[in-house]
């Protein structure tokens, strides 16, 4: 709801129709009196627009409690600080000069002392409260103000020197949390109720951060492609993936599958409630305003390490995952398993994988084939074993030929000392 606030100014005012009346004649309008509530005051300033009780006044004077001002009578006329403005922020003594002229509205007279006591915040309320009606009645017009407090139910936004309530439900924050943050802050907002008799208005936030929200989305989507690359924040975990979202009011997904190129059983695997994670488009539904992501890069796909660093040949140190009747599987390297196939876990005959290897055990195997069409990598240890066996063969062969050529040596060292005694 709107009101203007009393709060106490000074000034000094010049009669709009520079008549030389005596102030203290005023019985045609009725005046403003200190036992008035504000909604009353400003009623009866604002039915007093074209009495002698609406003047011109020159500002003459500055004092830290009040604005003297020249109203064109033989009454000094004086405006309290507490009337010179509804803005909360305002400050007189920086914004006003001598030779400033307001209109101003008279609250009250003294003959005795010669004085009258004016208001131009009153004078500001009833022009700027009928701009502001005038104004929110178009539907698409947006006002900007700054929230000035925080009340029961909602807050008060000060615009253009009228107040408007804005319940908590449509100050666009989430319910349940404070509103404190709001506090003299700048924020945008359409009025969506006036009630013109008691000088009222009821504004929404929520209605343009709606609209802005809307045009952000709009402006997303006739922008996107497939592979644009997105720094976006993850808002929410299923269990079938995470939703990130890109821009205010665009959250795609992220599968399971494309977090991560092992197996995992969560995304919380991989990543969490307000992460902000590098994403890339891999489809988009315009139509369902759906989008799919991809979060897994293709340089970290472990078959394109195995490709490039563990070629057919290679001997790797493989931990066994798992037994079946067949044979064992093995991590080659983080994301893929190689199956040691029974026959080739052992140089010899055995009824079951179990027989030699140990689940969790760490084991050398060499990579005797990979398929990448079918992604299957196989493993032999017994490869290993029989390299091993032959080279064990080889030296010793290698040992016997080395001690036959001595044994030689030393027989014909003997021949030919025989020789030479003879």
């Amino acid at each position: 709801m709107s009101e203007i606030v009393n709060e106490p100014i000074e000034i000094e005012a010049k009669v709009d129709t520079g008549a030389e009346q005596e102030v203290t004649n005023v019985e045609a309008a009725r005046e403003i009196t200190d036992d008035m509530d504000f909604t009353e005051a400003l009623e009866v300033s604002l039915a007093n627009m074209n009495s002698n009780q609406r003047v011109i006044g020159v500002v003459m004077g500055i004092t830290p409690t009040e604005i003297q001002v020249d109203i064109g009578r033989k009454h000094a006329g004086f405006i309290p600080m507490s009337e010179y403005s509804n803005d909360p922020t305002a400050d007189a003594a920086k914004e006003v000069k001598i030779g400033d002229e307001f209109e101003l509205i008279i609250m009250k007279t003294n003959d005795a002392e010669g004085t009258v006591m004016l208001s131009k915040k009153r004078a500001d309320a009833g022009r700027l409260w009928n701009e502001f009606v005038k104004a929110a009645e178009a539907e698409d017009t947006v006002f900007e103000g700054v929230v000035s407090e925080i009340v029961r139910g909602g807050v008060r936004v000060f615009t253009n020197g009228v107040k408007v309530f804005v319940p908590a439900s449509l100050t666009g924050v989430p319910k349940g949390q404070a509103l404190d943050d709001l506090l003299k802050t700048s924020v945008k907002f359409k009025v969506i109720e006036v009630d013109d008799k008691r000088k009222r208005a009821v504004g929404s936030i929520r209605t343009v951060l709606r609209e802005e929200r809307k045009e952000i989305v709009s402006q997303f989507w006739a922008q996107l492609a497939e592979g644009q690359e997105y720094t976006g924040t993850v808002k929410t975990l299923t269990n079938y993936g995470a939703f990130v979202e890109l821009a205010a009011g665009v959250e795609g997904m992220v599968h399971i599958s494309e977090l991560s190129w092992k197996r995992i059983k969560h995304p919380s695997d991989v990543v969490k409630v307000g992460d902000t994670i590098k994403v890339f488009i891999k489809e988009a539904d315009a139509e369902k305003k759906r989008i799919s992501l991809g979060f897994k890069r293709a340089e970290d796909n472990p078959w394109e390490i195995l490709k490039r660093d563990y070629p057919e040949g290679t001997v790797v140190d493989v931990k066994v995952v798992g037994m079946t009747t067949f044979g064992a599987f093995a991590q080659v390297i983080p994301g893929i398993d190689g199956l040691i196939h029974i026959s080739q876990i052992a140089n010899k005959h055995i009824e079951k994988p179990q027989d030699v290897l140990t689940a969790g055990e760490t084991v050398q195997a060499k990579i005797t084939a990979i398929d990448f069409d079918k992604k299957r990598v196989s493993l032999s240890v017994r490869a290993i074993l029989a390299e091993e066996e032959a080279a064990e063969e080889a030296e010793i062969i290698e040992e016997a030929a080395a001690a036959e050529e001595v044994v030689e040596e030393v027989a014909a060292e003997e021949v030919a000392a025989e020789e030479s005694a003879e």
